[in-house]
């Protein structure tokens, strides 16, 4: 069964997937033009890696819910409406599942000021889940989207709270 909600216009994506009992859950920056019907190679890599590493299961969501196939593109300003709605879908999905989740928004995550905030509540939503990450962290201590990603990496624990806090510690700086 496929899991799939987007705004009125299509401009915004906030879930897209299919059900399992064993989810592997996804987030990265922002969604392109993904349809269950059309998946883009973003798309099909968590699909694939899930399937990989033993989900029956997976699920995109990502931290900014606008449509742009460059996040160049992404609003300037944080959009509080459509960010409210991806904050309603992430809080009903897992208040009723508990699934591992990935961390996979790369640098983008810099694009924006508000992309981090939306980040750190979205932690607050997910607590009682296991994050991972595939790959070693970029430079600057992000996850790795996965496009950009060898095969050749496992699954590890990603510590979310302390991300977030080195995030923190790079604004304040």
């Amino acid at each position: 069964m496929w899991l799939y909600e987007h705004n009125e216009d299509n401009s915004a994506r906030y879930i897209l997937g299919e059900q399992g009992r064993n989810m592997l859950a996804c987030f990265g920056i922002n969604p392109s033009t993904a349809t269950p019907e059309a998946l883009d190679p973003t798309l099909s890599q968590v699909k694939r890696r899930a399937e990989m590493y033993g989900y029956d299961g997976w699920v995109m969501f990502n931290v900014y819910p606008q449509r742009s196939t460059d996040p160049k593109g992404l609003h300037r300003e944080l959009d509080t409406f459509l960010h409210a709605e991806n904050m309603r879908v992430i809080k009903q999905f897992f208040k009723s599942v508990s699934c591992d989740i990935w961390a996979a928004w790369g640098t983008l995550v810099n694009k924006r000021k508000y992309l981090p905030l939306c980040v750190s509540e979205i932690a607050e939503y997910t607590k009682l889940c296991r994050w991972i990450k595939i790959g070693k962290l970029s430079i600057q201590g992000h996850p790795h989207h996965p496009l950009y990603l060898s095969h050749q990496y496992e699954p590890e624990s990603f510590d979310i709270e302390g991300y977030l806090a080195s995030l923190h510690n790079q604004e304040a700086g």
